[in-house]
């Protein structure tokens, strides 16, 4: 019966770290985007990653980067605060995690702005990277 218990355990730590180790690169990204570094909100992409907003397909970390570099002026990002809440995550194999997150932006001035992306994560050498990215 132990062994059960203790290949259970151990399953539900498997599930568990990669949640812990998304949430963190998450976190840090969201902190790029705070501090105005746009190398470090962007490293959270894989080379290859796609990112689809709106009528858009954005192939490779590049253009995403590019994509995005226009919101980081003077040492900050004009958009606002970014925030990101974790929704639902989906386990696909030992290498690949689904996650769905709402992202607030926070204004110095004005209403927030708020939308879902759908985050699909592969477990690579140098950590955790998105490899697809469909923000609403």
């Amino acid at each position: 019966m132990m062994p059960l218990i203790v290949a259970a355990v151990a399953a539900a730590a498997a599930a568990i770290a990669p949640q812990v180790a998304i949430n963190a690169a998450m976190a840090d990204s969201a902190a790029g985007w705070n501090a105005g570094d746009l190398a470090r909100f962007t490293a959270i992409y894989a080379p290859d990653a796609v990112y689809v907003a709106g009528d858009k397909v954005v192939r490779g970390k590049p253009a995403i980067a590019e994509r995005y570099a226009r919101s980081f002026t003077g040492g900050g990002n004009i958009r606002g605060r970014l925030s990101f809440q974790p929704l639902a995550w989906r386990p696909l194999s030992a290498v690949h995690v689904l996650h769905v997150a709402r992202w607030t932006l926070t204004p110095t001035t004005g209403a927030p702005q708020t939308g879902l992306t759908t985050l699909l994560f592969e477990r690579r050498k140098d950590g955790w990277k998105i490899i697809s990215d469909h923000s609403s």
